[in-house]
């Protein structure tokens, strides 16, 4: 997964992930025989039955995919999603050890404090929503535009994002500074196309996000003829800012979203907005350059808050504290978050137990206080010298494949090098935790609680500003099922919770290995040279290092595998966006390439079997690969994720790069008709 500059620090978490106890890295057994295979490559959930040339998933995934229904609780259900159900007990222990008073460090007691104030159900219905009055009377107060501006920066204090986005980050121009960010925002529907299209599926969305609306300011205290009349008021708030927001796709070009301004710039977009209330409000009054990444946008939200009544957006910072709090506050707000989010958008039946519920809380408000004492038990370091191993070998196959390509001139493929030779790569956790020290957190209300842990790291934010660059910092805890790139940094981050079985074991099959956790750390490489991460260079600035020549042929190449995917139709009329998803694309089958030159270069050196499960090395790999990928998802989640996420499904993202690979035909013996390759004239081959 790629982190994008200006929104890596605002994304949700894809997935919460937890590490399985009963099965530590450290404790695993050194085996040579074909049970080894098992802990990456599980033989028993494929479908032998199935054509490997012509419907390779079915083939690597079958049996896994009949005997595993989508949980209740779950939209989808996937690899990934394994290994973090399997291990959510582990951390449970965790936190329940540390809630009974146990723990003796600061780290524990903070854990515990957490854990224990978000399970005392009985003390957050009481309170109902208490613990937001002190803002909604803030809002309610505002009378004129510089008071709402001030509310606003309030609000943003306690990480509730109403109208806009605001952070502080590397100047993606300079990524020797951080500088304040300001962004699109303030929707609460998932991406802006849910207020503009006209189909009935989304009109239909619309009309049970308007009663989701109401609802919740019903729950609030107000009349339900009142809450309906206000739910309209901030329906058609929010399609304005729709209407000013760039599309998921322009957001994919960090060109578009990059213009170094300051506050008097800011004014210009509408000279009567008082915007240093704003920057008074959060405690910046000295903000200096700022990147507005989509000067438009905000130029419409100055004109709005200007132009609208009041009462309008007093109903709408209402709305929108209470959509952020909800999941926080008492059971007739968390079922109602849960019905529209959950039921509505992804196709979840359940609400998930309020423990998990809970943990992911932790992880996201303060999860490295989680991982620092997850760390201590369930990461070895021979676990990580295993990966570090394997990312060696990636990374020489990687400038063995630069050195190759016929389209790259000479001057570019140095800087190529460059940047593949600086690039740092994070395995495990931090070398240094996160310093909770300044967050209070108690066994009293668990909605103050998150609202503080929130105020807490929008502080932590914007302490950067003056400081020098955080080389140290990770933007996923170490208990994160997920791994990414960070262009302004030029790093690819793999937390230890990714580094686990089913996903990697450091005594598994080499070829194993590499097909699954090897294919990830491809990925993450590519990611710095598709068509987002190579318009950064080898200091992680904004700065063209590619010929004009060299560019256009790159971007044919791109072109190529847009077309490909745009051609995938996983559902109704809906087909998968290839500009959308194009880097993720890019970085499936530059891994996948790149990973299996390095499993190759890897056997030389040790050999294995040659035979395990039937299976050459080059077949193990790509059935763990494939196995990686394996996924049952609701046709509501999988329309969701069409709109808005940047990967296409799992089912595609096996199917698609082995289309391109002559080596996959090769392993599988797929000839003549059997062959699923595509025409060479059509065939992608980027990296």
């Amino acid at each position: 997964m790629k982190k994008s500059l200006l929104f890596r620090r605002t994304m949700l978490a894809s997935v919460l992930g937890l590490l399985w106890k009963t099965v530590p890295v450290m404790a695993a057994p050194a085996v040579a025989d074909a049970a080894s295979n098992t802990w990456v490559l599980e033989a028993k959930t494929m479908d032998r039955k199935a054509d490997p040339c012509r419907d390779f998933y079915e083939y690597a995934n079958g049996e896994w995919l009949q005997s595993h229904p989508i949980p209740a609780d779950r939209a989808r259900y996937s690899a990934y999603d394994e290994v973090t159900e399997r291990n959510l007990a582990a951390l449970k222990q965790i936190a329940e050890t540390a809630a009974a008073g146990q723990g003796k460090t600061a780290v524990e007691k903070l854990v515990g404090a957490f854990y224990a104030s978000g399970m005392d159900e009985t003390a957050i219905e009481q309170a109902g929503i208490k613990p937001l009055e002190p803002m909604l009377a803030q809002i309610q107060a505002i009378q004129n535009p510089e008071q709402l501006l001030a509310v606003i920066a309030a609000m943003h204090k306690q990480g509730v994002m109403p109208v806009f986005m605001f952070s502080v980050d590397q100047d993606a121009k300079n990524t020797s500074r951080y500088i304040p960010q300001m962004m699109q925002g303030g929707l609460g529907l998932p991406d802006r196309d849910y207020y503009l299209k006209s189909d009935a599926k989304t009109k239909a969305v619309r009309a049970k996000y308007l009663a989701y609306v109401a609802q919740l300011l019903t729950l609030a205290g107000e009349s339900p003829a009142a809450a309906q009349q206000h739910a309209n008021a901030v329906l058609g708030l929010e399609t304005r800012l729709a209407k000013a927001s760039l599309s998921k796709v322009a957001l994919r070009d960090p060109q578009a979203s990059y213009h170094l301004s300051d506050v008097q710039g800011l004014k210009k977009l509408n000279p009567a907005t008082a915007w240093d209330a704003y920057f008074q409000g959060i405690g910046l009054a000295q903000p200096g350059q700022i990147n507005l990444a989509q000067p438009g946008f905000l130029s419409e939200a100055a004109r709005m808050m200007q132009s609208l009544p009041l009462d309008q957006w007093k109903t709408y910072l209402r709305w929108q504290l209470l959509n952020a709090r909800a999941e926080s506050l008492s059971s007739a707000f968390v079922n109602a978050h849960f019905d529209f989010y959950g039921r509505t958008m992804a196709g979840t039946k359940e609400l998930r137990p309020r423990w998990k519920r809970v943990l992911a809380d932790i992880d996201h408000f303060a999860g490295e206080a989680l991982g620092e004492l997850y760390v201590a038990q369930f990461f070895s370091p021979e676990a990580k010298a295993g990966v570090l191993d394997m990312v060696a070998n990636i990374k020489q196959a990687m400038r063995d494949r630069i050195s190759k390509l016929d389209w790259m001139s000479a001057s570019t493929r140095q800087q190529a090098y460059r940047k593949l030779d600086t690039l740092v790569v994070k395995i495990g956790y931090p070398d240094r935790w996160r310093d909770y020290t300044a967050l209070h957190i108690d066994n009293g209300a668990y909605a103050a609680n998150t609202a503080r842990a929130a105020e807490f790291e929008f502080q932590r934010i914007l302490q950067r500003l003056g400081k020098p660059i955080d080389r140290n910092e990770w933007d996923m805890t170490p208990q994160t099922v997920n791994a990414y790139y960070n262009p302004t940094m030029n790093e690819m981050v793999f937390p230890a919770g990714i580094l686990q079985p089913p996903l990697y074991h450091l005594n598994a099959d080499a070829a194993a290995n590499y097909g699954n956790t090897g294919a990830t750390i491809g990925h993450e490489l590519t990611h710095a040279f598709d068509d987002e991460g190579r318009q950064y260079d080898a200091d992680g600035n904004l700065k063209s290092w590619w010929s004009k020549a060299d560019e256009k042929k790159f971007l044919t190449r791109v072109k190529a595998i847009e077309q490909q995917f745009d051609e995938f139709n996983p559902i109704d009329q809906m087909h998968i966006n290839g500009k959308l998803t194009a880097g993720e694309n890019i970085a499936d089958l530059g891994g996948l390439k790149i990973a299996l030159q390095a499993l190759h270069t890897a056997l030389a050196s040790k050999p294995q079997a040659t035979e395990i499960d039937g299976l050459t090395p080059d077949q193990r790999f790509f059935v763990a690969n494939a196995q990686s990928f394996r996924g049952v998802m609701r046709d509501e989640r999988l329309r969701l994720q069409l709109a808005t996420n940047p990967h296409a499904p799992e089912k595609y993202r096996v199917i698609g790069p082995v289309a391109n690979m002559t080596e996959f035909a090769d392993a599988f013996q797929c000839k003549g008709d059997r062959s699923s390759l595509r025409p060479i004239a059509r065939r992608v081959n980027i990296w």
